[in-house]
């Protein structure tokens, strides 16, 4: 068996559990209220929204909340991602398919090539494209006009934006991790869309070891619920959840076995740190994009690591979280 039709059902289900308006959408309530003011002043003026920048650590709804501001608008969204559109044709054929006002996602925006960034800027400033037809002596340049669009970027590293891309986003926002009521919140109501029950407790415990992060929480709620069904139980009560997750090495505080590698590896190799991110990245065999943008966000908002200039260092709260005896480190500069 291949495992596709799981992952199609998941792939089903995920959209499911796709909030449709920002009433509906859980978390982010300080952005969710200036979303509110900047959607309801482009539709009484009948103009599109200014083009959106999304930023922060993946996982915490940017694909979700564009197609929410989508909605929200009564307009079209044409989604992709930096990787998918490889050579300025591609950009064109889908700026091509716009109406007015409409929504055009990019994912990953700080993956664009650059010959592809440098036609969205008249795209986004000016609202045209200037393309060449033909080759060699017969090539010539079209002016190519677009209706008003909104272009809605998401990025889990801001700072690899160029500046000429990112100041033409109007609005520019960062998305905060979830706190554990709200993750408890989606969690219940993930429960419901699966049809299945979660006593208090247990929705509770699992928001505790979410990470913060929505799509993390609705994957260790699908793993929990196979748990039960196979056990025979009606709903998932907290010892349902804590033996789940021991099985799947998720602790009290969210991490996993790849985060303990990365505290360990500093502490045992390095002293703690501060010790390089390649450095870390080469002995736990994990690429050095992966533990920036996947694991580091996570230890640091917990303050289990530090950033200095000389790299990374673990906390005191660390070696307590690992019961491992603090001792100063006397640092490395690999890097």
């Amino acid at each position: 068996m291949s495992g596709q039709p799981t992952d199609r059902h998941e792939e089903q289900e995920e959209l499911t559990l796709r909030p449709q308006t920002l009433a509906d959408y859980i978390g982010q309530s300080k952005l969710k209220k200036k979303l509110q003011v900047y959607i309801q002043a482009a539709k009484q003026r009948q103009e599109a929204l200014d083009h959106v920048l999304l930023y922060g650590p993946p996982g915490l709804g940017k694909t979700t909340l564009a197609m929410v501001i989508a909605n929200e608008m009564g307009v079209s969204i044409k989604t992709s991602s930096g990787p998918a559109i490889e050579k300025p044709g591609d950009l064109v054929a889908m700026l091509n398919g716009l109406q007015a006002g409409d929504v055009l996602f990019i994912d990953e925006i700080h993956r664009l090539p650059k010959v592809v960034e440098e036609m969205l800027y008249s795209a986004m400033e000016d609202y045209y494209i200037d393309i060449v037809i033909g080759e060699g002596p017969t090539a010539h340049p079209v002016h190519f006009p677009l209706p008003p669009f909104t272009l809605i970027g998401a990025t889990t590293r801001a700072g690899a934006l160029s500046a000429p891309l990112r100041d033409r986003f109007g609005i520019v926002e960062h998305m905060d991790y979830y706190t554990p009521d709200e993750l408890n919140q989606i969690i219940n109501r993930s429960a419901r869309i699966f049809n299945c029950k979660i006593d208090p407790e247990g929705a509770k415990e699992l928001a505790l070891r979410s990470r913060g992060t929505p799509r993390i929480a609705n994957r260790l709620l699908r793993r929990v619920r196979d748990f039960a069904e196979v056990a025979g139980q009606s709903s998932i009560t907290n010892h349902v959840v804590s033996k789940a997750l021991k099985l799947l090495r998720v602790d009290d505080a969210g991490l996993d076995a790849t985060d303990r590698k990365i505290l360990t590896t500093m502490i045992n190799y390095y002293n703690g740190g501060p010790v390089g991110i390649k450095t870390i990245a080469a002995n736990i065999g994990e690429e050095t994009d992966t533990i920036e943008e996947m694991y580091e966000p996570y230890l640091l908002q917990i303050g289990f690591i530090t950033r200095t200039p000389r790299g990374r260092v673990a906390t005191p709260a660390a070696y307590a979280h690992l019961g491992i005896p603090f001792k100063q480190g006397k640092g490395s500069k690999n890097e």
